[in-house]
């Protein structure tokens, strides 16, 4: 076998791992599946000769991971297709593609450092920072999204999403790297890759949460992407969110306290809604709604969430901030209008415009809650940048863009991390599903099913007391990263002087 048919060998190794890997996220949630590939891929990434091969490794990996897992993002094209389908292959193996730009970049940069695996410990956690926050960030799929299901989640309350992704990759580098030296040292390497891997196994549950006095009712009308804006079947789906508004309580319930529709719940923008808005306000029968609406204010357009009154006032209004590139808005929008392309998402106009940042609504006896729109709840940031603590979280989406079950699903996963990560419950209402409310270790405590038509009331959990996460953000991870960082160089510098004296010897 030459030098060069190996190297593509372990090249195709490497996306065959990442496709297994993606195992470990929704609707799977094997994360012992994402463990095992990634110390796949750590053994074929120390056979990697050169850096340039490993970055080609860590491509691949990335690659077939992002690929396998994010294959949800071929169903936004197909809501269109005449219009877009002809995208989908390109922009679903462009973004995969080149979101693994971020792995080949690790897993270069950590060769360049050093020949050892360890390096990536913390050098791929690193690169996934970049993924979450450049060019507006992507950081859906990352590897402490597999872990919500099970013990090591909760340490999303500690450190944060980047720093279980550190613990994750040091779990794998515990798996792959030689027992060597001492007893005591060989010891410590067993009992890390033994208690890891049985953590990975077990679920987390701790009782029944507390909860508060306050009922939240959750309404999913369950309108396909395809069939949402058709205006024969716009009055259909306003009506049964009317009705499942109105609806009693199941026996032994109490009323609801709060009442919530889903991301952009009526067709017409905020200025034409005063009808709709009175007809809601009566279905309510007093109960404050909190919906999710389009506004526009002169020539700017928002996705936004409003506060709704016992007289079909708006009493607050929220504008999405984190939006959606290509799918709220073109990056260069003016030059690609010309040429007729604008955001999917957008109804009105040629894209959304942001709104000024994370905001608080006062919600009465229930306390402020922070309102999250669709993909604000994939960023941990957006969360920790509230202008104050909140009681409670909202999220507001139309995940029928997703799909019918992988995308849904993961952005549920993520939905949970926000919930751990800043101890406190959410209140989560989707369009098309998954609806539920969340207590603050990231549990699902009631739902209603994905593809299905309903309303959901439940009862809204007590928070816990804030999380370190909440207090201190991503500092603890950029401390211990930064500290690695250094480790790594030191230990260079000592390698190659070493390297110096057995030549001058």
């Amino acid at each position: 076998m030459t030098l060069r048919s190996a190297a593509w060998m372990r090249f195709g190794a490497a996306v065959l791992a990442g496709v297994v890997a993606a195992f470990g996220q929704a609707p799977y949630d094997l994360p012992l599946g994402l463990l095992a590939a990634l110390a796949a891929v750590l053994l074929i990434y120390r056979a990697a000769a050169t850096p340039r091969q490993a970055a080609a490794i860590g491509w691949g990996f990335g690659f077939g991971y992002f690929l396998h897992g994010w294959s949800w993002l071929v169903s936004p094209f197909m809501v269109d297709p005449e219009r877009y389908a002809w995208m989908a292959p390109f922009a679903v193996a462009g973004l995969t593609g080149g979101l693994a730009l971020y792995w080949a970049l690790a897993f270069y940069v950590s060769r360049r450092l050093s020949a050892q695996v360890w390096p990536l410990i913390f050098v791929l956690p690193a690169a996934e920072m970049l993924r979450g926050y450049l060019f507006t960030g992507f950081p859906w799929g990352m590897f402490s999204q597999s872990l919500v299901n099970h013990w090591p989640g909760q340490g999303l309350a500690l450190v944060g999403p980047y720093g279980m992704t550190l613990a994750f990759v040091a779990l794998a580098v515990a798996v792959v790297q030689r027992a060597r030296g001492p007893m005591l040292r060989q010891g410590a390497v067993w009992g890390a890759r033994v208690l890891g891997v049985a953590a990975l196994t077990v679920p987390f549950w701790e009782g029944d949460p507390p909860v508060t006095d306050h009922m939240i009712r959750m309404v999913q009308p369950n309108a396909a992407q395809k069939d949402k804006w058709d205006p024969v079947k716009i009055p259909e789906f306003f009506d049964r969110q009317l009705a499942l508004t109105a609806a009693p309580p199941a026996q032994g319930d109490a009323a609801p306290d709060l009442i919530l529709w889903s991301e952009t719940a009526i067709a017409w923008p905020l200025d034409l809604a005063h009808g709709a808005l009175t007809y809601i306000s009566e279905a309510a029968a007093g109960t404050p709604v909190v919906l999710g609406v389009q506004r526009r204010d002169d020539m700017a357009y928002y996705n936004s969430a409003v506060v709704l009154g016992p007289d079909a006032e708006v009493v607050q209004t929220y504008d999405k901030h984190h939006l959606v590139p290509f799918g709220e808005y073109i990056p260069f929008g003016d030059l690609l209008g010309r040429i007729g392309l604008r955001g999917m998402a957008a109804q009105f106009g040629s894209g959304f415009s942001s709104g000024p940042g994370a905001d608080l609504m006062d919600l009465g006896p229930l306390g402020q809650a922070l309102p999250l729109i669709c993909y604000e709840a994939v960023f941990a940031r957006d969360v920790n940048a509230a202008p104050a603590r909140p009681a409670f979280l909202m999220q507001f989406t139309n995940d029928a863009w997703f799909g019918k079950g992988q995308g849904p699903l993961q952005h549920l996963a993520q939905a949970r991390m926000r919930a751990i990560e800043q101890g406190l419950p959410m209140a989560r209402v989707a369009n098309t599903g998954v609806s539920a409310m969340i207590d603050p270790w990231g549990r699902i405590t009631k739902s209603l099913a994905l593809n299905e038509a309903g309303f959901l009331d439940a009862p809204l959990p007590a928070p816990r007391p804030a999380t370190p996460y909440s207090r201190w953000g991503e500092w603890p991870f950029l401390f211990i990263t930064l500290a690695g960082f250094a480790l790594v160089i030191l230990r260079r510098r000592r390698n190659l002087k070493f390297d110096q004296r057995g030549r001058q010897s």
